[in-house]
C-alpha cells in the first residue's frame, strides 16, 4: 500500500502495524467465514461484511493524516443505512438473523443510557446502582407533558403532532419535551448527588441503590400521592398514550420531514419508509449527540478532573480538584443523557409504566458498561448493543435454535438475568478491563499499581 503522506519513520510504523493487524484480522476473518459458511452457506452479504470489517480493522487508519475520521464516518454511514440492507444480511449461527429495525431502536436507546452511566461510573469512578431513577424521570416527564394525563385540569398545546388540537391535557412537542426531560433529570441528579456524594465506595453504592428503589415505588403508588388524591403517575396502570414525535404540517410541507411518525409513509431511496425507520434514524441522531458530548466532556478539563478522582480521590483533592462540585457535575451529566433516553423511549413505546423502572434495569445498564469497558465510549457502545440485543431478541433466537437442534423445550429468555450474570462473571475472570477497554484502564490491569519497595529493603 502506497501512503505518500507519511514520513519515513511513520511509514515504517505504519507497515509494521499493518502486518500485525493483517495477521490477526486474517485469522479471525477466516475462522468466522468458515463457521458461518458451515452453518448458513456462502452469501454475498457475508463476503461484503468481512471485506468491510477487514478494511476498517486491518489498515491502521489512525497513523494516516485525517485517517482517524474514516472509521467513524464509515460506521455512521453503515448504521444509517441499516434498514436498507438488513433484510439481505446473512444469518449468524445460533443467533439467527440480524436484529429487526424495531429491536435496533431499543438497542440504540439503551446504548444512550449506558453512555450516560459511563460518565458516572467510567469517568468519575462513582458506583451508581440507581441510574434507573434518571431514566424513569425522563420517561414520566414525557408522560406528563405529552399525554392526556392531566386532562381534567388543563388543556394546553404547543407544537403537538398526531393528536386532536382540542385534546385535553398537556400536549407539548416531543422535541421540547426531550429538552425539558434532560434539564429536569439533570437537576434531579444534582439534588440526589448533593447529599450522597460525600460518601465513598460501598456506602455511596448503597445510598444510590436506595434512591433507585424509591423511584419505582413512587411510580407505582403515585396515583394518590401522600393520600392527597393527586394522581401523579396513574399508579400501576402507567400513563398512555404518549404523543408521537413529528415536525408538524408546516415544517413537513416545507422540508419533507415527517409530520407524524406513526402515520408517516413514503418512498425514500427506492425503499418504502415507515414510522419505525424514522424512529430508528432519530434514535441514531440522539446517540450521535450523546457520543459527541461524552467525547468532548472526557477530553475537557472537567473530564480530566473526573478521571483524577477515579484514580485517587485523596490525591485529586490535594491537587486542588473540588470533589463535591466535580462529582455533582458527573451525576448531572449522566442524568442529563438518561433523561433524554427515557423521554424518547416513552414516546417510542407510546406509554410509560412503573414495571419498567425496577432495580434490575440499573444492574442491566451497569452490566453494559462493565462488559464493554468502563471509561471507553466505543466499548460501552459494543457492550450496550450486545446485551440489549440479547434482551430484546437474541435470547429468543438462541432458545429457538437450541430447541430445534436438540428437540428440547427450554424457555431461554426466562433465565436472562442468570445468563447475563454468567457473562459478567466470565468477563471479570478472563478480561476484567472489559471487551474494549480504554488505554488507561488496560495499562492499569496489565502493569498493576503495586508500589516499588524502598531501596533499603531491597536485596
Amino acid at each position: 500500500m502506497n501512503i505518500p503522506l507519511l514520513p519515513p519513520d511513520r511509514r515504517r510504523e505504519f507497515d509494521a502495524e499493518l502486518r500485525r493487524r493483517a495477521i490477526r484480522g486474517g485469522i479471525v476473518a477466516l475462522a468466522f467465514f468458515v463457521l458461518v459458511t458451515i452453518f448458513s452457506g456462502i452469501a454475498f452479504s457475508l463476503i461484503a461484511t468481512i471485506a468491510v470489517v477487514l478494511a476498517l480493522y486491518v489498515v491502521p487508519w489512525d497513523l494516516i493524516r485525517y485517517g482517524r475520521f474514516i472509521v467513524p464516518a464509515v460506521t455512521i454511514l453503515l448504521v444509517s443505512l441499516y434498514p436498507y440492507f438488513r433484510d439481505s444480511m446473512f444469518e449468524i449461527p445460533l443467533f439467527g438473523p440480524f436484529p429487526t429495525v424495531d429491536t435496533a431502536v431499543t438497542m440504540t436507546i439503551f446504548i444512550m443510557m449506558a453512555i450516560g452511566l459511563n460518565i458516572v461510573v467510567g469517568y468519575a469512578g462513582l458506583l451508581d446502582l440507581g441510574y434507573v431513577a434518571f431514566y424513569a424521570m425522563g420517561a414520566y416527564t414525557a408522560a406528563w407533558f405529552a399525554s392526556p394525563h392531566f386532562g381534567q385540569a388543563v388543556t394546553f398545546h404547543l407544537g403537538s403532532t398526531g393528536v386532536n388540537p382540542e385534546a385535553a391535557g398537556f400536549h407539548v412537542s416531543i422535541w421540547i419535551v426531550i429538552f425539558l426531560a434532560a434539564i429536569f433529570t439533570g437537576i434531579v441528579g444534582v439534588i440526589i448527588g448533593l447529599p450522597t456524594l460525600r460518601l465513598r465506595g460501598d456506602y455511596l453504592a448503597i445510598v444510590t441503590l436506595g434512591f433507585g428503589e424509591i423511584m419505582p415505588q413512587i411510580a407505582r403508588n403515585g396515583d394518590n400521592l401522600f393520600n392527597t388524591g393527586f394522581n401523579l403517575t396513574n399508579g400501576a396502570q402507567g400513563i398512555n398514550p404518549i404523543d408521537p414525535p413529528g415536525f408538524g404540517k408546516t415544517i413537513s410541507d416545507f422540508t419533507g420531514l415527517p409530520e407524524d411518525y406513526l402515520t408517516f409513509n413514503a418512498d425514500f431511496l427506492g425503499k418504502e419508509i415507515g414510522g419505525i425507520e424514522v424512529f430508528y434514524w432519530t434514535a441514531v441522531a440522539l446517540l450521535l449527540f450523546t457520543v459527541f458530548c461524552s467525547v468532548r466532556l472526557r477530553d475537557s478539563r472537567l473530564g480530566r478532573a473526573w478521571i483524577a478522582i477515579r484514580e485517587d480521590e485523596t490525591a485529586a483533592a490535594a491537587m486542588g480538584v473540588p470533589l463535591m462540585r466535580t462529582k455533582t457535575w458527573a451525576y448531572a451529566a449522566g442524568a442529563f443523557f438518561g433523561g433524554i433516553a427515557g423521554a424518547y423511549y416513552a414516546s417510542f413505546k407510546s406509554g410509560t409504566f412503573p414495571d419498567d423502572f425496577f432495580f434490575n434495569i440499573s444492574v442491566f445498564i451497569l452490566c453494559m458498561v462493565i462488559l464493554g469497558g468502563m471509561g471507553n465510549i466505543w466499548g460501552v457502545i459494543v457492550g450496550g448493543g450486545f446485551l440489549a440485543y440479547l434482551n430484546q431478541e437474541g435470547l429468543g433466537n438462541i432458545g429457538a435454535e437450541i430447541n430445534q437442534t436438540f428437540g428440547t423445550n427450554i424457555d431461554v429468555p426466562l433465565y436472562q438475568f442468570g445468563i447475563f450474570g454468567i457473562i459478567l462473571v466470565l468477563v471479570m475472570l478472563f478480561k476484567p478491563e472489559g471487551l474494549i477497554p480504554s488505554a488507561r484502564r488496560k495499562m492499569e490491569f496489565e502493569e498493576g499499581v503495586s508500589d516499588e519497595p524502598l531501596y533499603d529493603v531491597q536485596k
